[in-house]
């Protein structure tokens, strides 16, 4: 177990090139001599140029190693040689460089600089704060304003550049970012999903030495109309933001505020000053509980780890370790730890053991200690859904409280909620094929929670989760 924080040893510039074989071996040459700290690797991929810029960049491949030449068969466009060469990237840290010397390489380490200081995930290069730039097209210049602030207005975000080329991104993020974007609709897909990871965005001034048409800009006013349409569509109409489910989940119950602190308070007799967050997520518990004593958010997938400590690293009282509930090993080191309480929402039912996890909780905590349990209820409720989140089981009470029982602890409180969500589970799951829940659906879901815990006095049907507290008597 421990947190310790990613290191940053390689940038991959990720080069889309497309006719540009007078400007390739001059932005190759800045590209590879610019002043970084890290070491460089450059992906390029020709989207079938026909003016001879493959035999170019295979020409400079063969004199320095730390080219990757890849070529697309056909045009496919600006966004789809950007996702080829986020497959082929092996850095830690990534930026876009245009091929045509708009851009200037050397400025790398400004945009470098938040993200080795862990304050960014992703830093924006503005053409439009405080440097010196060429005076170009007044009605692109409006264009690109517009789209920056339908881009912030749908984002809540504040850039002034939504449409830079100079977007650097952690690798680890910006491989699991969910990109289908083929042209130069890459940038705003790009800034919506970064905004939808809730990725810690900084923007910094940097240089710009625009091309005109007659130099070879390639971008057209039609590509404002589909900017527009990608900002709408990936708002709206496709937000899944990346294809890793469980993130995707996390991030929409976090909308989830209300059922948050409702479940709080119906453990809020439970929970004491020490407290162990086993499986913690992105921390929307532990969010929560930032006045306790001690804290310690534990976890085992790495990008649930990288959420946990860019939120909680400032704080002395929080602790954000790495831990596989499968395993014996936690258990032991959490001995010392003297733990009045443990949470684990929306855990056990992924785990291989069960009963292995609750008997290592049993054996963490401190006498008179108490263990808070939240699970998903009635197995005839499992569906599609559970599956893609790789959920293993739902439970009755009777059987949640036996396995308590069977590894220590004394059932001291029990209550199965969510019978309108329940039916809607079924709904989404059993007749609409649904394979998630969106965003938009836990925030109507949140909405209604006042109405669904007055129905759930009302209606016959099972509750969608139970929550159960065992109390370590000795």
């Amino acid at each position: 177990m421990d947190g310790r924080q990613p290191s940053f040893q390689k940038l991959s510039v990720l080069m889309p090139i497309y006719n540009e074989r007078w400007t390739l071996d001059d932005i190759v040459r800045q590209t590879l001599g610019s002043p970084v700290p890290l070491e460089i690797e450059l992906v390029a991929v020709d989207d079938c140029s026909s003016d001879g810029s493959w035999e170019v960049l295979q020409r400079l491949a063969s004199q320095d190693p730390r080219i990757k030449a890849v070529r697309h068969p056909r045009n496919r466009g600006k966004g789809a040689a950007i996702r080829t060469a986020i497959e082929h990237m092996t850095g830690q840290v990534a930026v876009i460089q245009d091929a045509d010397l708009e851009y200037d390489p050397r400025e790398y380490p400004l945009l470098l600089a938040p993200i080795l200081a862990r304050k960014a995930d992703a830093v924006f290069g503005s053409r439009f704060t405080s440097h010196a730039r060429r005076v170009l097209f007044f009605w692109h210049a409006v264009v690109n304003t517009g789209l920056t602030l339908i881009s912030n207005m749908l984002n809540d975000l504040n850039l002034t550049d939504m449409e830079t080329c100079y977007k650097m991104v952690r690798a680890d993020i910006l491989k699991r970012l969910r990109l289908q974007a083929n042209s130069f609709t890459l940038e705003p897909e790009l800034t919506c999903r970064l905004a939808q990871w809730r990725a810690r965005i900084y923007e910094v001034p940097i240089s710009y030495s625009g091309r005109t048409y007659d130099e070879g800009k390639k971008i057209r006013a039609r590509d404002g109309v589909k900017a527009l349409w990608q900002m709408l569509y990936s708002k709206f109409i496709d937000p899944q933001f990346t294809d890793h489910m469980g993130l995707y989940l996390l991030t929409s119950m976090s909308r989830t505020m209300r059922y948050h602190r409702w479940l709080l308070r119906q453990a809020a007799g439970y929970v004491g000053r020490r407290v162990l967050d086993a499986g913690a997520g992105i921390g929307s518990l532990s969010g929560m509980l930032l006045d306790r004593e001690q804290l310690v958010a534990a976890d085992y997938e790495p990008t649930y780890l990288t959420a946990l400590r860019q939120r909680f690293s400032l704080r002395a009282n929080v602790r954000v370790e790495e831990a596989d509930l499968n395993r014996p090993e936690p258990y032991v080191q959490w001995q010392q730890e003297r733990f009045d309480t443990i949470l684990c929402a929306s855990v056990l039912e992924y785990l291989e053991s069960d009963e292995g996890a609750l008997r290592g909780f049993y054996q963490t905590l401190a006498p008179g200690g108490h263990c808070v349990v939240v699970v998903p209820a009635e197995s005839k409720l499992y569906n599609n859904m559970d599956r893609q989140l790789g959920r293993r089981r739902r439970y009755a009470v009777k059987e949640l409280g036996e396995k308590m029982s069977r590894t220590g602890f004394r059932v001291v409180a029990s209550r199965q909620f969510g019978r309108l969500p329940a039916v809607a589970w079924m709904v989404l799951g059993r007749v609409l094929r649904r394979r998630h829940v969106s965003p938009r659906q836990m925030i109507w879901f949140d909405r209604f929670w006042p109405l669904i815990q007055v129905l759930d006095h009302l209606l016959p049907t099972p509750g969608l989760s139970i929550l159960m507290v065992g109390r370590k008597e000795k």
